[in-house]
């Protein structure tokens, strides 16, 4: 437990425009899976949706924060394997920095911090940092690469563990 930092909640909201790949259908069954490290967490299967609607939380244990959190976006199969519908990663760095700041007095809303998209991450949009109703997260729209289309939009916040290192 003490070499915990704390917990990672990933809620992965949904898919826009995610690619067709059950052919005779023109549609598609997606899950998501979120590696980091030696975990692996992953979604509900959504059936017959390009747009899927998850609204799911996946938590995980952060150890090693400059570790990459890994996306891999799978149409469900019956008789073959899962197709791949695209993978992202991107870094938890600058939401655990926004972290940091001190939160007293600040107005529910406040922006903390900005992170542009890049080469070095998989970011669609600028990603906003907010302090929000007592709680630092990060809202972001993520481009999938690897496949001819689809984003996912998800958001971080933070759990502490009582008795881990902490931030």
């Amino acid at each position: 437990m003490e070499h915990l930092l704390g917990l990672l909640r990933v809620r992965v909201q949904r898919g826009v425009n995610l690619a067709i790949r059950d052919v005779t259908a023109r549609t598609s069954d997606p899950y998501v899976v979120i590696k980091m490290g030696k975990q692996k967490l992953k979604t509900r299967v959504v059936k017959n949706s390009t747009n899927p609607e998850w609204n799911e939380d996946l938590t995980l244990s952060i150890a090693d924060p400059t570790l990459p959190v890994n996306i891999l976006v799978y149409d469900k199969d019956t008789f073959t394997l899962d197709d791949k519908m695209g993978d992202a990663e991107f870094e938890i760095g600058p939401f655990l920095e926004a972290l940091r700041v001190r939160v007293q007095g600040i107005p529910s809303g406040t922006v903390l911090s900005r992170v542009q998209p890049s080469r070095q991450n998989c970011l669609a949009e600028d990603s906003c940092i907010i302090y929000t109703d007592g709680q630092v997260v990060q809202n972001m729209c993520i481009r999938l690469r690897n496949v001819e289309r689809g984003e996912l939009e998800l958001q971080l916040q933070w759990i502490d563990i009582p008795g881990s290192r902490g931030l």
